[in-house]
């Protein structure tokens, strides 16, 4: 009994620095005010595109995920690093992107955020083999399984889903104006949280660049290719334009370069080319869940930074798990 007081009382006192990681952690950032600042930029950003509940949401995706590594007793560790508060702010942002309001999409919503707390245990016990990590996959499963759920329950219709087509091209036109473009730069870090505002993605460099400066300017750099690939290969403009082709890329960027490496010049170039890749595999994977109308969240990410991190090259250097 009395190692249970203990370990609630830290629990207790520890709580809101683990939630405030645990967004952090979502771009690899083990700290307490990154994790805060990125929270003020979704709420700023939900609330200036009219979108509230997505920044409310993202605090009870959090809550919860964190909550459930605690009450499952999960590595402490894990938790005091905010691993287990990752991919359930993720998920409160894509439920209500995506899903009707109503009652039973909160329920839903709390029911996927811890069950990525133990999606990711157990998908990791089967990585660590390799010494890998599954990044923000847990979110990515666990939402698609609600999501095409949601096609046949009509507790929460999939009201902001996309429609079930086949992928096409479009000549949608877009501006190249300096200002645009650097909006569209921004949209794609800002997107990471599925929140389209420039102002979020600043806020997001901030929040970065106070942990570490070298994920600051990877994340650029990503959204920058990310945004430079699909304009040169003609990407449709509507999704460059929110910056849809970017958060993956920056994802990858800060992955390959600045948590996985050495900071070698073998290494930028390794991370510059798998962020090029993801680019392509986002395109792809865009296509392939077009006629399910499904969004690839992360998805791309996940399969991007795993393909340049599995040959596990000398460059790369042991991290801590995400």
């Amino acid at each position: 009994m009395a190692f249970d007081k203990v370990y609630i009382s830290d629990s207790i006192r520890h709580f809101p620095s683990t939630v405030s990681r645990g967004v952090g952690q979502v771009m690899f950032q083990d700290n307490a005010w990154t994790g805060l600042l990125f929270l003020i930029g979704i709420f700023i950003g939900a609330y200036h595109e009219g979108f509230p509940l997505v920044a409310w949401g993202a605090l009870v995706g959090v809550l919860v995920s964190t909550l459930t590594g605690h009450i499952l007793r999960l590595p402490d560790k894990h938790g005091a690093n905010g691993l287990w508060g990752f991919n359930g702010v993720l998920v409160g942002c894509a439920f209500p992107t995506f899903l009707a309001n109503t009652v039973w999409m909160w329920i839903a919503m709390i029911i996927c955020s811890a069950m990525t707390t133990i999606a990711r245990s157990g998908m990791d016990n089967i990585l660590d083999r390799w010494k890998m990590s599954s990044f923000t996959f847990p979110f990515v499963f666990c939402t698609w399984v609600f999501l095409l759920s949601a096609r046949l329950f009509q507790g929460f219709p999939a009201v902001n889903m996309g429609t079930p087509e086949f992928a096409h091209g479009n000549d949608e036109v877009i501006s190249y104006g300096f200002l645009n473009l650097l909006t569209y730069w921004l949209n794609g870090i800002s997107q990471v949280f599925l929140i389209k505002s420039w102002i979020t993605g600043l806020l997001f460099l901030a929040g970065l660049a106070v942990s570490s400066w070298r994920a600051a300017v990877w994340a650029a750099v990503g959204s920058a290719i990310g945004l430079i690939v699909s304009l040169v290969w003609g990407g449709p403009g509507q999704d460059i334009a929110n910056g849809l082709y970017g958060f993956s890329a920056v994802l990858t960027a800060i992955a390959l370069g600045a948590t996985f490496c050495n900071f070698s010049w073998r290494s930028a170039l390794w991370a510059i080319f798998g962020t090029i890749a993801t680019v392509f595999i986002q395109a792809a994977m865009n296509a392939f869940f077009a006629p399910m109308g499904l969004p690839t969240l992360t998805g791309p990410f996940c399969v991007g930074t795993w393909i340049f991190l599995f040959p596990a090259y000398r460059f790369f250097q042991p991290a801590p798990k995400k």
